[in-house]
Protein backbone atom coordinates (compact mmCIF):
# COMPACT_ATOMS: atom_id res chain seq x y z
CA UNK A 1 0.00 0.00 0.00
CA UNK A 2 1.27 3.46 -0.90
CA UNK A 3 0.97 5.64 2.21
CA UNK A 4 1.38 8.83 0.14
CA UNK A 5 4.32 10.00 2.26
CA UNK A 6 6.72 10.79 -0.57
CA UNK A 7 8.74 13.95 0.10
CA UNK A 8 7.19 14.55 3.53
CA UNK A 9 9.78 15.78 6.03
CA UNK A 10 9.61 13.58 9.12
CA UNK A 11 11.39 14.12 12.45
CA UNK A 12 11.60 10.97 14.57
CA UNK A 13 13.09 11.74 17.97
CA UNK A 14 15.23 9.06 19.59
CA UNK A 15 15.51 7.08 16.38
CA UNK A 16 18.88 5.34 16.47
CA UNK A 17 17.55 2.03 17.80
CA UNK A 18 14.45 0.07 18.71
CA UNK A 19 11.01 1.34 17.81
CA UNK A 20 12.34 4.77 16.83
CA UNK A 21 14.77 3.31 14.33
CA UNK A 22 12.10 1.04 12.87
CA UNK A 23 9.81 4.06 12.44
CA UNK A 24 12.54 6.02 10.66
CA UNK A 25 13.24 3.04 8.41
CA UNK A 26 9.57 2.62 7.43
CA UNK A 27 9.25 6.31 6.57
CA UNK A 28 12.42 6.11 4.47
CA UNK A 29 11.02 3.10 2.62
CA UNK A 30 7.87 5.14 1.88
CA UNK A 31 9.90 7.89 0.21
CA UNK A 32 9.75 10.43 3.02
CA UNK A 33 12.68 12.63 4.00
CA UNK A 34 13.65 11.37 7.45
CA UNK A 35 15.53 13.14 10.23
CA UNK A 36 17.28 10.52 12.37
CA UNK A 37 17.98 11.75 15.89
CA UNK A 38 20.10 10.58 18.76
CA UNK A 39 22.50 11.90 21.38
CA UNK A 40 25.59 10.15 20.01
CA UNK A 41 27.19 11.05 16.70
CA UNK A 42 28.38 7.45 16.38
CA UNK A 43 24.91 5.95 16.84
CA UNK A 44 23.24 8.48 14.54
CA UNK A 45 25.82 7.75 11.84
CA UNK A 46 25.35 4.00 12.26
CA UNK A 47 21.55 4.27 12.06
CA UNK A 48 21.73 6.49 8.99
CA UNK A 49 24.17 4.14 7.28
CA UNK A 50 21.95 1.17 8.04
CA UNK A 51 18.91 2.81 6.45
CA UNK A 52 20.89 3.85 3.38
CA UNK A 53 22.34 0.37 2.97
CA UNK A 54 18.83 -1.09 2.87
CA UNK A 55 17.29 1.79 0.90
CA UNK A 56 20.06 3.44 -1.19
CA UNK A 57 17.69 6.06 -2.57
CA UNK A 58 16.48 7.15 0.86
CA UNK A 59 16.88 10.76 1.92
CA UNK A 60 18.10 10.84 5.50
CA UNK A 61 19.23 13.77 7.61
CA UNK A 62 21.34 13.33 10.75
CA UNK A 63 20.46 15.21 13.92
CA UNK A 64 22.82 14.72 16.85
CA UNK A 65 21.04 16.36 19.77
CA UNK A 66 19.75 15.55 23.24
CA UNK A 67 16.18 16.70 22.74
CA UNK A 68 15.47 16.32 26.44
CA UNK A 69 17.11 19.75 26.77
CA UNK A 70 15.55 23.06 25.80
CA UNK A 71 18.75 24.22 24.13
CA UNK A 72 18.88 21.24 21.79
CA UNK A 73 15.26 21.81 20.81
CA UNK A 74 16.06 25.43 19.97
CA UNK A 75 18.97 24.35 17.78
CA UNK A 76 16.79 21.76 16.07
CA UNK A 77 14.05 24.17 15.12
CA UNK A 78 16.63 26.62 13.78
CA UNK A 79 17.98 23.90 11.49
CA UNK A 80 14.55 22.50 10.59
CA UNK A 81 12.03 25.37 10.89
CA UNK A 82 9.15 23.21 9.67
CA UNK A 83 8.39 19.52 9.44
CA UNK A 84 5.41 17.69 7.98
CA UNK A 85 5.43 14.89 10.54
CA UNK A 86 6.69 14.94 14.11
CA UNK A 87 7.07 11.61 15.91
CA UNK A 88 7.78 12.11 19.61
CA UNK A 89 9.47 8.80 20.32
CA UNK A 90 12.26 9.93 22.66
CA UNK A 91 11.91 8.24 26.03
CA UNK A 92 13.71 6.68 28.96
CA UNK A 93 12.58 4.07 31.45
CA UNK A 94 13.86 1.83 34.19
CA UNK A 95 12.42 -0.03 37.17
CA UNK A 96 12.67 1.65 40.56
CA UNK A 97 10.56 1.61 43.72
CA UNK A 98 8.38 4.69 44.10
CA UNK A 99 9.75 5.38 47.57
CA UNK A 100 13.29 5.54 46.21
CA UNK A 101 12.60 7.99 43.37
CA UNK A 102 14.19 11.38 43.94
CA UNK A 103 12.92 14.72 42.70
CA UNK A 104 15.83 14.80 40.26
CA UNK A 105 14.78 11.45 38.78
CA UNK A 106 11.18 12.61 38.43
CA UNK A 107 12.27 15.82 36.73
CA UNK A 108 14.63 13.93 34.40
CA UNK A 109 12.02 11.47 33.14
CA UNK A 110 9.36 14.16 32.78
CA UNK A 111 11.71 16.42 30.82
CA UNK A 112 12.79 13.57 28.54
CA UNK A 113 9.51 11.74 27.96
CA UNK A 114 7.10 14.66 28.15
CA UNK A 115 8.64 18.12 27.91
CA UNK A 116 10.70 17.21 24.84
CA UNK A 117 7.42 16.72 22.98
CA UNK A 118 5.84 19.82 24.52
CA UNK A 119 8.69 22.01 23.29
CA UNK A 120 8.73 20.56 19.79
CA UNK A 121 4.95 20.77 19.44
CA UNK A 122 4.91 24.36 20.67
CA UNK A 123 7.01 25.26 17.63
CA UNK A 124 5.83 22.86 14.92
CA UNK A 125 2.07 22.66 15.57
CA UNK A 126 1.26 26.32 14.72
CA UNK A 127 3.12 26.01 11.41
CA UNK A 128 1.26 22.80 10.58
CA UNK A 129 -2.08 24.48 11.27
CA UNK A 130 -1.06 27.44 9.12
CA UNK A 131 -0.17 25.04 6.28
CA UNK A 132 -3.44 23.15 6.91
CA UNK A 133 -1.62 19.80 7.00
CA UNK A 134 0.58 17.97 9.45
CA UNK A 135 0.88 14.96 11.70
CA UNK A 136 2.04 14.72 15.30
CA UNK A 137 2.39 11.37 17.01
CA UNK A 138 3.39 10.50 20.56
CA UNK A 139 4.85 7.09 21.30
CA UNK A 140 3.09 6.48 24.58
CA UNK A 141 2.58 2.97 25.99
CA UNK A 142 0.04 0.60 27.47
CA UNK A 143 1.84 1.55 30.67
CA UNK A 144 0.05 4.89 30.39
CA UNK A 145 -3.20 3.02 31.06
CA UNK A 146 -1.94 0.16 33.23
CA UNK A 147 0.62 1.98 35.38
CA UNK A 148 3.41 -0.52 36.19
CA UNK A 149 4.05 -0.68 39.91
CA UNK A 150 7.77 -1.19 39.24
CA UNK A 151 7.97 1.94 37.05
CA UNK A 152 5.30 4.35 38.31
CA UNK A 153 7.29 7.36 37.13
CA UNK A 154 7.47 5.96 33.58
CA UNK A 155 3.76 5.15 33.49
CA UNK A 156 2.87 8.63 34.68
CA UNK A 157 4.81 10.25 31.82
CA UNK A 158 3.07 7.96 29.31
CA UNK A 159 -0.33 9.04 30.68
CA UNK A 160 0.81 12.65 30.35
CA UNK A 161 1.60 12.06 26.67
CA UNK A 162 -1.85 10.61 26.00
CA UNK A 163 -3.50 13.60 27.65
CA UNK A 164 -1.29 16.08 25.80
CA UNK A 165 -1.98 14.47 22.44
CA UNK A 166 -5.73 14.65 23.02
CA UNK A 167 -5.53 18.25 24.20
CA UNK A 168 -3.46 19.35 21.21
CA UNK A 169 -5.83 17.53 18.86
CA UNK A 170 -8.65 19.71 20.19
CA UNK A 171 -6.78 22.75 18.87
CA UNK A 172 -6.70 21.35 15.31
CA UNK A 173 -10.46 21.40 14.78
CA UNK A 174 -11.38 22.04 11.16
CA UNK A 175 -7.81 21.71 9.87
CA UNK A 176 -5.85 19.02 8.03
CA UNK A 177 -3.65 18.45 11.07
CA UNK A 178 -3.99 15.43 13.35
CA UNK A 179 -2.43 14.60 16.72
CA UNK A 180 -2.56 11.05 18.04
CA UNK A 181 -0.79 8.81 20.50
CA UNK A 182 0.25 5.21 19.90
CA UNK A 183 0.26 2.70 22.75
CA UNK A 184 2.73 -0.12 22.15
CA UNK A 185 2.85 -3.01 24.55
CA UNK A 186 5.79 -5.31 25.25
CA UNK A 187 7.94 -5.00 22.14
CA UNK A 188 11.18 -6.67 21.05
CA UNK A 189 13.26 -3.51 21.18
CA UNK A 190 16.98 -3.35 21.84
CA UNK A 191 16.47 -3.18 25.61
CA UNK A 192 13.97 -6.06 25.65
CA UNK A 193 16.30 -8.29 23.64
CA UNK A 194 18.99 -7.76 26.29
CA UNK A 195 16.49 -8.36 29.08
CA UNK A 196 15.40 -11.67 27.54
CA UNK A 197 18.98 -12.79 26.92
CA UNK A 198 20.06 -11.87 30.46
CA UNK A 199 17.09 -13.67 32.02
CA UNK A 200 17.70 -16.76 29.88
CA UNK A 201 21.33 -16.91 30.96
CA UNK A 202 20.48 -16.30 34.61
CA UNK A 203 17.73 -18.94 34.78
CA UNK A 204 19.30 -21.48 32.42
CA UNK A 205 16.42 -21.24 29.97
CA UNK A 206 16.04 -20.57 26.28
CA UNK A 207 14.89 -17.13 25.15
CA UNK A 208 11.65 -18.74 23.93
CA UNK A 209 11.01 -20.09 27.43
CA UNK A 210 11.68 -16.70 28.99
CA UNK A 211 9.21 -15.07 26.60
CA UNK A 212 6.56 -17.71 27.34
CA UNK A 213 7.03 -17.28 31.09
CA UNK A 214 6.84 -13.49 30.79
CA UNK A 215 3.43 -13.59 29.16
CA UNK A 216 2.17 -16.30 31.46
CA UNK A 217 3.04 -14.38 34.63
CA UNK A 218 3.71 -10.69 33.91
CA UNK A 219 1.37 -9.90 30.99
CA UNK A 220 -1.16 -12.77 31.01
CA UNK A 221 -3.91 -10.68 29.39
CA UNK A 222 -1.96 -10.34 26.13
CA UNK A 223 -3.92 -11.85 23.28
CA UNK A 224 -0.92 -12.44 21.03
CA UNK A 225 1.16 -13.93 23.87
CA UNK A 226 4.42 -12.68 22.43
CA UNK A 227 6.46 -9.53 22.11
CA UNK A 228 5.41 -7.35 19.19
CA UNK A 229 8.11 -6.57 16.66
CA UNK A 230 9.38 -3.03 16.30
CA UNK A 231 8.25 -3.15 12.67
CA UNK A 232 4.66 -3.89 13.70
CA UNK A 233 4.62 -0.78 15.85
CA UNK A 234 6.39 1.30 13.20
CA UNK A 235 3.87 0.49 10.47
CA UNK A 236 1.05 1.59 12.77
CA UNK A 237 2.82 4.92 13.26
CA UNK A 238 3.48 5.35 9.53
CA UNK A 239 -0.17 4.73 8.67
CA UNK A 240 -1.37 7.28 11.24
CA UNK A 241 1.10 9.80 9.80
CA UNK A 242 -0.21 9.30 6.29
CA UNK A 243 -2.94 11.19 4.44
CA UNK A 244 -4.90 7.91 4.50
CA UNK A 245 -5.51 8.33 8.25
CA UNK A 246 -7.07 11.80 8.03
CA UNK A 247 -10.16 10.72 9.98
CA UNK A 248 -8.14 9.59 13.01
CA UNK A 249 -7.51 12.52 15.32
CA UNK A 250 -7.20 12.78 19.09
CA UNK A 251 -7.02 9.01 19.39
CA UNK A 252 -4.95 6.72 21.59
CA UNK A 253 -4.28 3.93 19.11
CA UNK A 254 -3.33 0.58 20.60
CA UNK A 255 -0.54 -1.63 19.32
CA UNK A 256 -0.22 -3.64 22.53
CA UNK A 257 -1.24 -7.12 21.47
CA UNK A 258 -4.67 -6.86 23.08
CA UNK A 259 -3.46 -6.92 26.67
CA UNK A 260 -5.63 -3.92 27.62
CA UNK A 261 -9.05 -5.37 28.44
CA UNK A 262 -11.06 -2.14 28.43
CA UNK A 263 -13.03 -1.63 25.21
CA UNK A 264 -12.51 2.14 25.21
Amino acid sequence: MDLLLQDKLVLVTGSTAGIGFAIAEVFAAEGARVIVNGRSEERVAAATASILKKYPQARVESLVADLATAGAVEETIKRFPTVDVLVNNLGIYGPKNFEDLTDAEWLSIIETNFLSGVRLCRHYLPAMKKANWGRILFLSSESGVNIPVEMIHYGVTKTMQIALARGLAETTIGTGVTVNSVLPGPTRSEGVEKFIADMAEKDGKTTAEVEKDFFATVRPSSLIQRFATVHEVATTVAYLASPLAAATNGAAVRAEGGLLRSIL
